[in-house]
């Protein structure tokens, strides 16, 4: 009786020792294995999340499980990050960002800057900017805080002047004081449609941000007849709620996103279309 008693103890205590060893909380692994701190962070489908994937082995063996959510827009990921939605957005330039604190209120800071994307222009009419007509139109996004920067590109490339009293990042269609083509601009749709207005031949030539050319299959240097320099302002950021700045897991991302690793990934994967930052 007393050999059995001692089997069963023996048996229960090595049932309990088992269950121990398979435990599992939320946030980490089994034993034996790094704990890990979940981020999650927003981007546009094309280059943000392909960038964060090529993140996600770095960062784990930092500690930190990298989790990604894909958004088509450039609202919704702003306000998904105000709602706590997500610790990090990655999808946006400075100026954006700098007008959507103005017009929202949003309490965002950037955490670090990571790759510029030139815009360009492109047309299925015309193979140059010298080669449009006098009286061409121009399709433009809605987005204002890219205005700036179509504008004062176009003036680099010769098609139109702006008022030298203004600054340029800020300029609007009203800043445009010579126009020797008599170019018109149309600036009334969302950004994400603009690959599909080349495609169905709209207007003498439209602007395209390169995260929805690159999206659509567009090659920004082969296939724009015009492109942005690559020393533009408009850095690619990632945006955080003000005070996240300082979190271990945010400087950890930071951190990787700006490794050698990334910006040798950037380059070899764009070929020049994304160019990484310093």
């Amino acid at each position: 009786m007393k050999k059995f008693l001692t089997g069963v103890l023996l048996a229960v205590l090595i049932l309990a020792l088992a269950a121990c060893g398979t435990k599992n909380t939320s946030g980490s692994n089994n034993v034996g294995e790094k704990e890990t701190t979940k981020i999650v962070v927003g981007a546009s489908n094309t280059p943000h999340s392909i960038i964060l994937e090529q993140a996600k082995p770095l960062l784990k063996e930092k500690g930190y499980d990298l989790q990604i959510e894909t958004y088509q827009d450039y609202v919704l990921p702003n306000k998904d990050l105000e709602s706590s939605e997500l610790d990090a957005n990655y999808f946006q330039h400075i100026p954006y960002l700098e007008l959507q604190i103005e017009d929202a209120g949003y309490d965002f800071v950037n955490a670090g800057g990571i790759h510029i994307e030139p815009i360009g222009v492109y047309s299925k009419k015309y193979k140059s900017l010298d080669e449009l007509p006098d009286g061409a139109t121009i399709l433009m996004s809605s987005s204002i805080s890219d205005h700036g920067r179509v504008l004062a590109m176009l003036e680099s490339k010769g098609l139109i002047k702006l008022d030298e009293s203004i600054d340029k990042t800020a300029a609007e269609l009203k800043d445009i004081v010579e126009n020797p083509k008599n170019i018109k601009f149309d600036a009334n749709y969302e950004p994400g449609l603009m690959p599909q207005l080349y495609s169905n031949d709209e207007g003498d030539a439209l602007l395209i941000n390169s995260n929805f050319a690159i999206d659509a299959g567009l090659n920004p240097i082969k296939d724009s007849i015009a492109i942005e320099d690559a020393d533009s302002p408009y850095v690619n950021i990632i945006a955080v709620r003000k005070g996240d700045e300082d979190k271990d897991s945010i400087k950890a991302l930071i951190e990787v996103l700006k490794s050698k690793e990334i910006q040798d990934f950037i380059l070899k994967e764009w070929d020049g279309t994304v160019v990484p930052v310093k």
